[in-house]
């Protein structure tokens, strides 16, 4: 939201006050309060008829500092509230200054007010300088605004999952949950939380709307703003992004482990596709006959009736025996997923129920909330209410009871704000927090009733803290190569905002694809952390394409399950640390300048590099940063290897995309290519990649408490590869050299060169 009108004047009919002179402050154990005045207070009659600002600042977390500005404190307390936890720390407090960690906020004395952030050695991260704090009053209402400073070269990552470009800077973004698909300014997942490349982060402590100006109204400030009489962030300081994203998920919760077997392929029926049991065998008889390895088989909207979303009940036209079809579909090895959403139709035995319970929304006039957007008479589900949450939860776990493994919680988003809610939350607050509490309802059935680690969603909406409840995707996409790019943004926004695991659809999901489109997007959705394949309108087998698309989806599900020792390795380590298993280019490399607009390229893991292609032909270019990266999958006629930093352009078959490895790593190779779960130690092959000096050691998950963990060591052109763990058969390889190694050996010796 804009204020100014220029950079001199504000817009017609605004007003706003600015802290002007810092009036006085008292310091605590482990905060400190200040008062500002709007003008300069130069004897007693000048604190007449005039505004006082607070200022609290505290120190809820090491490295952590959060801000409260605030006008009129008589405001009633609002909820619901983002769960932000955490220990203070060391913590140093004076008159002017707190310190928490290695960072520091510094208020200047006097008539020049400012809040400055400093790192350990006293540089200046950013601060809100003159007219930066604003007391708003419009024709929109009351607001208040705080515009922390952008230094020359500095950029802004983050807010949720956002199409556009992946820097931020001249943006204006609105935090507002919407249903507008992936080629649009809104989100289905927004997140007040932005980081920098200057070493700090920022958390907007607001669940409700907050309006983001980044280097748009002031170029050389971020500006955020919230309606009412108190705005409060928390800056995070780093310094570098990947220690900002851990920091800022241990404030609001780490992404749970999802299970293996989610890693692998999910198939669904589509959305408006005719579809039955016969249908569901032929399909997932089709996957096996062509040695096309599925993990999961997803059920969309239709496994119930039309007018019924949601009743919870198969329809029996076209589903006569649930549990005998998820039974045999279990044996075949296969788990199943059901498409879910948070509203009831008026058609829905279960309607009534709720109406009646006092389960759904209502309107102030005690009426239920109803509409006819999406289905016909629908109400929301009252997640305030914790018997309406017990009464939701009981029916998904008669699913699960029946054999279900995962659900699909979708939607989310078209939450009204002319409602009350149970528990007396704000409406506008509600409507993107909404998402949290469905997501977690839905999520704690599976956990409960499945165990710890065998919980997984596919979940659409989300905001701050949704993180916790993986997996997302990227909702409504088109069959083009641009909403394949769009996808890939909006991917990597949301994983920039401490989201651990990602996913997409497959072809898109509007249209039928091409089947270049579709033959391209497999090889990107097969080298994401979760890979469906779902449409709207049109199914998404392979063979509907071409005997090729067939081909390209086998060669790359088998390459994601070989890849999935080192796969997983990267999804516990987004459980342990918050760090995404897809990483935006500047997250992995913060010291690389050439890296800080890269959209169409990411790292899967601490070492692949991933260009998906967005042409027909094959054309790409992309980034290859320093040291010697050696192509994993060469495109015919390139080089093995390639030195960085450099730009490179070349042409890829629908064999073979992108995917480089980093110098220095100790690749783990599984022996299966048939499914994603499997003891990934058994059989294991490590490669070698341009080993590096010194001493390298690397994890092959196992059976919980059973990892086995391997060394390599390089002294010169001797390399010592020793093992420590269970006795399984496994191999190393390096260029054209390849050591056998048997069962009850625990070291090799490899000579390079």
């Amino acid at each position: 939201m804009k204020f100014t009108d220029g950079y001199w004047r504000k817009r017609a009919g605004v007003t706003v006050l600015h802290p002007a002179h810092l009036q006085d402050t008292a310091p605590g154990a482990d905060t400190l309060t200040a008062w500002a005045a709007t003008r300069p207070i130069t004897h007693r009659g000048d604190t007449l008829n005039s505004a006082l600002i607070t200022v609290e600042l505290a120190a809820p977390a090491p490295d952590v500092i959060r801000v409260t500005v605030s006008h009129f404190q008589g405001e009633r307390s609002k909820s619901p509230n983002f769960a932000i936890s955490g220990e203070p720390g060391d913590v140093s407090v004076d008159a002017r200054s707190i310190t928490s960690g290695a960072l520091t906020a510094r208020l200047s004395d006097g008539d020049n007010w400012a809040l400055d952030f400093l790192d350990a050695d006293g540089r200046r991260l950013t601060g809100s300088g003159w007219k930066g704090m604003g007391i708003v009053a419009g024709p929109d209402g009351d607001h208040i605004h705080e515009q922390l400073d952008l230094g020359v070269g500095h950029v802004v990552y983050g807010m949720g999952e956002r199409f556009g470009p992946l820097v931020k800077n001249g943006q204006t973004i609105d935090i507002w949950q919407e249903d507008g698909g992936t080629s649009s300014e809104q989100a289905y997942k927004n997140v007040p939380f932005y980081f920098t490349n200057a070493g700090y982060g920022v958390l907007v402590d607001h669940p409700g709307k907050v309006s983001f100006e980044v280097a748009s109204e002031m170029v050389t400030r971020t500006q955020f703003s919230v309606a009412g009489q108190s705005l409060s962030y928390l800056v995070i300081y780093g310094p570098t992004p990947a220690d900002i994203i851990r920091r800022y998920t241990a404030l609001t919760g780490r992404p749970a482990l999802p299970p293996a077997w989610s890693f692998g392929l999910w198939l669904t029926t589509s959305f408006t596709t005719d579809y039955d049991e016969e249908t569901v065998n032929k399909f997932v008889g089709g996957m096996a006959d062509r040695d096309l390895p599925l993990s999961v088989f997803h059920f969309d909207c239709f496994w119930m009736r039309e007018f019924n979303w949601c009743d919870f009940e198969w329809d029996p036209r076209v589903f006569p025996d649930p549990p005998g079809m998820l039974k045999r579909l279990a044996d075949r090895g296969l788990r199943t997923c059901l498409w879910i959403n948070p509203y009831i139709a008026q058609r829905s035995p279960l309607f009534a129920e709720g109406r009646d319970n006092g389960y759904l929304v209502l309107r102030p006039n005690g009426d239920v909330f109803q509409w006819d957007l999406w289905q016909a008479g629908m109400a929301l589900v009252d997640f305030t209410n914790p018997s309406a949450r017990e009464w939701y939860a009981g029916k998904l776990r008669g699913l699960v009871e029946m054999g279900v493994d995962a659900f699909k919680s979708d939607f989310g988003e078209r939450v009204p704000t002319d409602v009350v809610w149970h528990d007396g939350s704000d409406p506008e607050r509600m409507h993107n927090y909404y998402t949290q509490l469905y997501n977690e309802v839905v999520f704690e059935v599976l956990r409960d009733l499945k165990g710890e680690g065998e919980a997984v969603l596919f979940a659409r909406s989300a905001t701050v803290g949704g993180q916790q409840f993986p997996v997302h995707w990227g909702g409504d996409n088109s069959s083009t190569y641009e909403s394949m790019a769009e996808s890939l943004r909006g991917g990597l926004s949301l994983m920039s905002s401490g989201f651990g695991f990602w996913s997409h659809d497959i072809g898109g999901f509007e249209g039928m694809p091409d089947p270049a489109v579709f033959k391209r997007w497999v090889a990107f959705g097969l080298l994401s952390s979760h890979s469906r394949l779902h449409g709207s309108s049109s199914y998404r087998v392979p063979w509907l394409f071409d005997e090729e698309a067939v081909d390209v989806l086998r060669s790359f599900t088998h390459l994601k399950y070989r890849l999935m020792p080192y796969i997983y390795g990267a999804a516990r380590e987004a459980h342990l640390t918050g760090l995404p298993v897809m990483r935006p280019m500047p997250v992995a490399f913060p010291d690389d300048p050439a890296v800080t607009h890269l959209d169409r390229q990411y790292m899967l893991g601490p070492d692949l590099l991933v260009a998906p292609v967005f042409t027909a032909g094959g054309e790409v270019s992309y980034y290859v940063p320093a040291g010697r990266w050696t192509r994993y999958l060469p495109a015919p006629g390139t080089a093995p290897a390639i030195e960085g930093p450099r730009w490179v352009t070349e042409t890829h078959g629908f064999a073979t995309a992108p995917l480089l490895v980093r110098p220095g790593t100790v690749l783990a190779v599984g022996a299966r290519q048939d499914r994603p779960d499997y003891d990934y130690r058994d059989g294991v092959t490590l490669h070698l990649f341009e080993p590096a000096e010194g001493r390298t050691a690397v994890v092959v998950p196992g059976p919980t408490g059973a990892d086995t963990v391997f060394t390599v060591s390089r002294s010169g052109d001797d390399v010592v590869v020793g093992r420590m763990g269970d006795a399984l058969p496994w191999k190393v390889q390096t260029g054209a050299t390849v050591t056998e190694l048997a069962a009850d050996e625990d070291s090799c010796t490899l000579t390079l060169g």
